[in-house]
């Protein structure tokens, strides 16, 4: 069985329009952590607008593996139409045996 763990969140606070990755974002990591390469998911009023992999995380203007929770970063997706007060909520999938 495959199942969803999420392990952090961010709400976008600013969008920037960067000539060599398209769109960042810009926000706080509220809970958990997010890792570059993690599986991400854009929530806007707790509807699900995509599903994808992280590309790039940034703090500053260096590009890191992981941000941790109450810091702030750039993201970005493979998705364009992220909005300010949008949150991105970064999960993996855990596989288990199944139980009878």
């Amino acid at each position: 069985e495959i199942r969803e763990e999420v392990v952090g969140r961010l709400e976008v606070r600013q969008v920037f329009n960067s000539a060599k990755n398209g769109m960042v974002f810009g926000g706080l990591v509220t809970e958990g952590r997010l890792l570059r390469n993690d599986l991400a998911r854009v929530l806007r009023n707790g509807d699900n607008l995509f599903e994808g992999t992280i590309i790039s995380l940034k703090r500053f203007k260096d590009d890191v593996r992981e941000v941790a929770q109450n810091y702030e970063c750039g993201i970005v997706l493979d998705f364009q139409d992220v909005q300010q007060g949008d949150v991105i909520e970064a999960f993996i999938e855990v596989e288990e045996a199944a139980t009878l």
